[in-house]
């Protein structure tokens, strides 16, 4: 592929497309791809109709009776008894690595594409750097599976300008990082991403991210964020998601509540509450959205689970050097025994990803009782060797149940290393919670995975089943459709994704992966005249 490729399927090109820019099919015209006799759901909330699905030059052509219309077709896939919807898009990932690894394999993303996600949003938690044309060059040169999409992330930025140190920026520094926040918009950025619970972004004032969000939204752009505190850690739940409202409304930008959920023994029961802090601020005029995994752990590292924020002021030399010191010590391990209380205890961590082999697959509570010593002086020993990733489990059903009901929190994987999240979560989100269930529908789970998020972010072109739209389509057996992925297995690729269409190409055919590499970057266009 060209760069020129990038740009035509992205950003401003984009805009010019809508539902009656592409002509249904002509009676009699040949397509390169004909999907027949499924259930269409087209990605908005309506009930599925049986029709046929034409595609031609990555486009969808036509929705409807084909035989009718006597369209023939290079490629037939009879669909009858299965469902067919857009490709799922995924807004909140961590898949860029995959993305830009130089093995092709690798870069096919089929973590993603075997459940059925054709693009995917990377840079979340504040982590994405400024030269998006750069970085979607190099991810276009080399060839992806999936489309992608990226914010400019936060944390990145301020790593750059201030190190991890905790202070304020400077004037200086603060036009600084504002420079790059406007470069990557006018790049093609989504927006500006946030991780405030994660160190160096957690050492901000919200004075300084409404400064930010400001560039961002002078172009356009959303406001994602991995917030403060989703549990009882800093100001709490209720502070933290205030927090994002008063962001929005300083900055005027829509706002967007990453993976939301009430983390944690002290707020768990907490949604209810949560919700009508959303519907009040919706109701006052501010736009607000957010995503979910329909998983009952989150994925961290031990130290962001445990270790409190001052300690790892200044990176991981320095929060060694603390954790020995004989006055400081003893004082975070008290204050990490309190934040393993309020995740539920030394059983509720399942340790994922660990530099000791022995750890990996055992609670933290196992292995500190395999090594003699206390829960705390376990998780010690593991960060002197490197850190080590859990999964954290710390929500309740009920509250899941309540976030997924909602009309404005649409499907996301949060998909990382070590956690069945990356491998599995749309379709978890299907076998237990649609089929199993019933917490939602069909059409619900489709439009909240598809139309649903790309209205929010602005793509054009996607998210629907409708002609002139991208042919991001896949075709899934209601019946084998399920997550293979699991805490101690969490590599396992989801199945019952039978065809999945990336831009008009094959990533799977009959249930299995191809070697394809069609994948696009999807730029989000500026606001006219804000980047000249």
């Amino acid at each position: 592929m060209k760069t020129s490729k990038l740009v035509a399927l992205a950003g401003a090109s984009v805009l010019s497309l809508s539902a009656g820019a592409f002509a249904h099919a002509q009676p009699g015209r040949a397509v390169d791809v004909l999907i027949k006799g499924g259930t269409v759901y087209d990605g908005g909330q309506g009930a599925g109709v049986t029709a046929d699905v034409a595609i031609s030059g990555g486009k969808v052509v036509f929705v409807g009776d084909a035989a009718k219309a006597k369209i023939t077709a290079t490629t037939s896939i009879d669909a009858k008894g299965k469902i067919v919807a857009p490709g799922f898009i995924d807004p909140h990932t961590h898949y860029f690595e995959d993305l830009s690894s130089t093995d092709a394999d690798t870069r096919r993303n089929l973590a993603a594409a075997m459940q059925g996600v054709t693009t995917v949003f990377v840079g979340s938690d504040g982590r994405a750097a400024p030269e998006v044309k750069d970085t979607f060059a190099k991810l276009e040169q080399n060839g992806v599976g999936t489309n992608v999409a990226t914010y400019v992330g936060f944390g990145t930025l301020r790593q750059r300008v201030l190190g991890d140190s905790d202070r304020a920026p400077n004037a200086a520094e603060l036009e600084q990082m504002k420079g790059m926040v406007a470069k990557a918009m006018c790049e093609g950025a989504l927006g500006l991403s946030t991780g405030l619970f994660y160190p160096p972004q957690s050492y901000a004032k919200t004075e300084e991210v409404i400064a930010l969000a400001k560039e961002a939204a002078k172009r356009g752009g959303t406001y994602d964020s991995h917030i403060r505190d989703e549990s009882s850690y800093t100001i709490g739940l209720k502070g933290a998601v205030q927090e994002v409202f008063d962001i929005g409304r300083g900055a005027g930008i829509p706002v967007h509540i990453g993976h939301i959920k009430a983390l944690g023994v002290d707020v768990q029961g907490q949604a209810g509450e949560i919700i009508k802090m959303v519907e009040a601020a919706q109701a006052s005029g501010l736009k607000v959205t957010a995503d979910q995994y329909p998983w009952a752990a989150s994925g961290t590292g031990l130290s962001a689970a445990l270790l409190p924020r001052w300690a790892q002021v200044d990176g991981e030399a320095a929060m060694l050097k603390r954790l020995s010191d004989p006055t400081l010590g003893p004082k975070i391990r008290a204050e990490m025994a309190e934040n393993m209380r309020r995740r539920g205890g030394p059983d509720s961590l399942l340790l994922t990803r660990t530099p000791v082999d022995e750890a990996k697959g055992k609670t933290l509570a196992q292995i500190a009782k395999a090594w003699d010593v206390d829960p705390i002086e376990a998780a010690v020993r593991l960060l002197q060797r490197g850190d080590a990733g859990v999964a954290s489990f710390n929500q309740s059903e009920d509250d899941i149940k309540a976030f997924m009901r909602q009309p404005w929190v649409m499907t996301s994987s949060d998909g990382s290393e070590g956690h069945p999240r990356k491998y599995a979560s749309f379709a978890e989100k299907y076998a237990k919670y649609v089929k199993a269930e019933k917490t939602v529908s069909m059409a619900d789970f489709v439009h909240r995975s598809t139309g649903l998020t790309a209205d929010t972010f602005g793509l054009t072109g996607r998210g629907y089943l409708k002609p002139g739209y991208y042919a991001d389509v896949v075709v899934l057996d209601p019946a084998t459709y399920a997550p293979k992925a699991t805490y101690v297995q969490p590599e396992l690729l989801s199945v019952g994704a039978e065809q999945v269409l990336v831009n008009g190409k094959f990533v799977v055919r009959d249930g299995k992966p191809t070697d394809a590499l069609p994948g696009a970057g999807v730029l989000h266009a500026p606001t006219a005249g804000s980047c000249n």
